[in-house]
């Protein structure tokens, strides 16, 4: 008998962890619980959850509500390309992934929901996390033979340091040998127009700094579509303080709108449709409060 240990990585204790590691992956994969027909016909948005034992669900949302196409105003070209682009999608033909990138409150989000609902029934609409990236590429494969499109929606998207989610995102955006799946597109959020902080491909570039900055832009690039977003000018954001109270239908005198509006972006810094919304919520809350 051999008294000397067996190394720790030898090629029999390697073959024994690479069959583990695959039984572990089958389980996971296993976990996926496959929404019904009913369930699917019945319900326009779902929203990814996660199992903490791995795989997951796509539940229904019941309290969708997104805003009007009409009133979001200020971003006219990013919602006639953004609309083609889901139009094409959900009849069937080719679409490209797109990543909606800029300032905060311009509308980035409330587009694309905007934009999937005139899709519907035909079309369905998936959340997912940003913690749950990881799991885009188990979820593409099992809806792939699906006779629907599922537009996959992801916001506010980057990737700090030592994330290594952004490869998921590639696997999902390419799909590998494979190939994407037909009937899966995806629509990301972001503040940055580069997913990966710029801190995060800097670490090497005192050696590699062109591949450093290729790492940033790689994964952006993947998406077929980037569409800015940038600050409002006064008169946008007039304009769509003015679209909101007309939809309401709000008895308030235009100077006194105006008046109001520019004081509420003032205290808040920024020009944005966020803050446009936020100040009708308030202002609506005046007037009909008793």
């Amino acid at each position: 008998m051999d008294p000397r240990p067996e190394p720790m990585f030898s090629s029999r204790r390697l073959r024994s962890l690479l069959w583990r590691l695959d039984r572990l992956l089958e389980r996971w994969e296993r976990g996926f619980l496959p929404p019904t027909a009913s369930l699917l016909n019945k319900n326009n948005v779902f929203r990814w959850h996660a199992s903490p034992w791995g795989g997951g669900e796509l539940l229904a949302v019941n309290t969708f509500q997104p805003l009007p196409l009409e009133l979001l105003l200020g971003i006219d070209r990013a919602k006639a390309i953004l609309l083609r682009n889901t139009q094409s999608f959900a009849a069937g033909l080719p679409a490209n992934n797109a990543l909606l990138w800029g300032s905060r409150g311009t509308g980035k989000s409330s587009l694309v929901k905007a934009v999937a609902a005139t899709c519907f029934p035909g079309l369905k609409l998936v959340e997912i996390h940003k913690d749950d990236i990881a799991f885009l590429p188990m979820i593409a494969h099992h809806l792939r033979p699906y006779p629907l499109p599922f537009l996959f929606f992801c916001d506010d998207l980057s990737f700090e340091r030592h994330d290594g989610a952004y490869k998921a995102m590639k696997s999902v955006l390419e799909g590998g040998v494979a190939g994407r799946p037909d009937n899966v597109l995806l629509y990301a959020t972001s503040n940055r127009r580069h997913l990966m902080a710029r801190e995060v491909v800097n670490e090497g570039e005192a050696y590699h700094p062109a591949e450093s900055a290729e790492e940033q832009i790689s994964l952006s690039d993947r998406f077929g579509l980037w569409l800015g977003f940038h600050p409002f000018d006064q008169q946008t954001y007039l304009e769509i303080v003015e679209g909101y109270a007309r939809s309401l239908a709000l008895p308030v005198a235009r100077a006194r709108l105006h008046a109001e509006a520019l004081e509420w972006a003032n205290t808040r810094g920024a020009r944005s449709g966020r803050v446009a919304h936020q100040f009708i919520i308030d202002l609506t809350g005046r007037l009909t409060s008793p």
